[in-house]
This record gives structure tokens, sequence and C-alpha cells, in this order.
């Protein structure tokens, strides 16, 4: 398992919350999404989704990764 701290911008309510822990979720990964530091604790197997699949999911619900 990897694991991985991604810093998400654009998130400012508990929907945004709900939203990015979806995407990381849908993509094959497991994550802990922490919206005042606005961050995203991501584990995941890398022979399964790839950190990239993992941020596209994330930028396809409108947050960018900084």
């Amino acid at each position: 398992m990897e694991n991985v701290v991604l810093k998400v911008s654009g998130m400012s309510c508990g929907h945004c919350v709900s939203s990015v822990q979806k995407a990381v979720e849908e993509a094959g990964a497991s994550g802990k999404v922490d919206l005042a530091s606005g961050q995203v604790e991501v584990s995941y197997d890398s022979a399964k989704v790839s950190l990239e699949q993992i941020r596209e999911a994330i930028e396809e619900q409108g947050y960018d990764i900084l």
C-alpha cells in the first residue's frame, strides 16, 4: 500500500469533503479528508490504481491538487 497526502484547493464545506471522499473511493483508494487543512490522506494499491488516476478523479469533481 502506498500512502500520500494531497493538498486540495477549493474545499469549503462538508459537501466538498463528501465529494472528494467519494472521488477517492470511486478511483479505488481510501482517504481521509481534512477540511481545515485542505488535505486528503490517501492509501492505495499502486498495482490497482495510480496516483494520477486518483488526482484526476478529484479534479473531475472541480477541485485542484496543489
